[in-house]
């Protein structure tokens, strides 16, 4: 079996396909990664032995660049992103069995779009509930397409989304499958979500709610084993004082927050912690020169997380996942798409606390840090920690590999 797995988008997309891929090779099958081209997806992947294919740009830079991304020009770039990785994707798929899909969604119907003219299996892959439709929860709010004042109604809400899909990724979809003698397609959602998606999530963190109009696969999130040793200069730390402060925010650059960095300092010494920043996409850094914070850059969190007090973090599926597995309090402070949803889940399930907003202040971020450091907090974080799989992208590999025996 030779399987390709596409993916656009930051960290947080290719790290579980890169568990995936691991998985799929121990049961014999020959694994390629497509990713952005950015340096740290290349290195990611040859760590793990799996073949890299760079598709499109490097998003880093497009997510970090000078000037913000205005929404108005998204229809354009979707179509772009639609072709460049069907072109990849068609090229790197010859021979294979099956293209599993997710991150960006132009990105995803290019994949599918390859599969589709290749004639082999597609999956696509979500790695969180809120994605999926369903009657149980509303749909994220796309650029352009903001939700009518008053509808609440969630099927309502589940039908102007595939309105916004049809919008904004439509056209370009649909002019490019025209120009590789493919049919155009009305429902955009439905077409690229398919009617089997898969929840690489855990069951535990983000439950698929029944009943439900999908037919909807969940694995269990996608966790690579990661038995780095961590930086001499943190473990040194780490053992000079009482645990610290995680704050770090993963792919956000943060443009609303400039101040985050001191904000943060400012809170967590008000709780009397010190502070540990991972550097990230938003370039934290020091704020002055006391000896109580430091500075990392990309770490083992697997490693580091089971040594901090708590976990200041952006809310991405890898980030609250691993946390809630290392049993650490967490502070969630929800930027865009799915983060919202793992704010929310995170304070319902008690093992932390939503940020009010994306944007922190001294007084809000005290306010969370204060849940987040009790007692209690913690002591139900240690208990929901012994609950979290780790078997997700196991289960998903020998899935798949059933569905291509069939």
């Amino acid at each position: 079996m030779r399987v390709l797995l596409s993916t656009y988008g930051s960290r947080g997309d290719v790290q579980p396909m890169a568990a995936l891929a691991v998985e799929l090779r121990e049961l014999g099958a020959e694994v390629l990664v497509c990713a952005p081209s950015d340096e740290e997806f290349a290195k990611l992947l040859a760590e793990v032995g799996v073949e890299f294919v760079p598709a499109a740009a490097p998003v880093r830079t497009l997510v970090t660049g000078s000037a913000p991304l205005a929404p108005e020009g998204l229809p354009q770039r979707a179509a772009a992103l639609t072709a460049a990785q069907y072109e990849v994707v068609v090229a790197a798929a010859a021979g294979c069995d099956a293209v599993v899909a997710t991150g960006l969604v132009p990105a995803v119907a290019g994949a599918q779009s390859a599969a589709e003219k290749l004639g082999i299996h597609f999956a696509y892959v979500s790695y969180f509930p809120t994605m999926l439709p369903s009657p149980h929860h509303t749909p994220i709010q796309l650029p352009l397409w903001p939700f009518p004042p008053g509808m609440t109604d969630n099927r309502e809400l589940w039908d102007h989304n595939a309105k916004s899909f049809n919008a904004l990724y439509g056209p370009g979809l649909d002019a490019h499958r025209q120009a590789v003698g493919q049919a155009t397609v009305e429902d955009v959602r439905g077409h690229v979500f398919t009617d089997r998606p898969w929840l690489a999530a855990d069951p535990v963190l983000a439950p698929w709610r029944q009943p439900a109009d999908l037919d909807v696969v969940q694995t269990g999130a996608w966790i690579l084993p990661d038995d780095r040793p961590l930086p001499q200069g943190l473990t040194e730390f780490l053992a000079a004082g009482e645990a610290p402060v995680y704050v770090g925010f993963g792919s956000m650059p943060m443009r609303e927050s400039q101040d985050v960095a001191r904000v943060a300092v400012e809170a967590v010494r008000a709780q009397g912690r010190r502070v540990l920043f991972a550097r990230g996409w938003a370039d934290l850094g020091l704020v002055d020169d006391q000896d109580d914070c430091f500075v990392v850059g990309e770490v083992n969190q697997q490693a580091l997380f089971g040594r901090v007090a708590a976990v200041v973090h952006h809310g991405g599926a890898g980030t609250t996942t691993t946390a809630a597995r290392a049993g650490a309090p967490q502070v969630v402070v929800p930027q865009l798409a799915d983060q919202p949803y793992w704010a929310n889940r995170v304070a319902e399930l008690g093992i932390g606390a939503a940020h009010a907003g994306p944007t922190p202040t001294f007084d809000s971020l005290s306010a969370a840090l204060t849940v987040a450091l009790a007692p209690e907090t913690r002591d139900r974080a240690a208990a929901v920690a012994g609950t979290i799989r780790t078997d997700g992208a196991a289960v998903a590999a020998r899935q798949l590999l059933a569905a291509l025996g069939r």
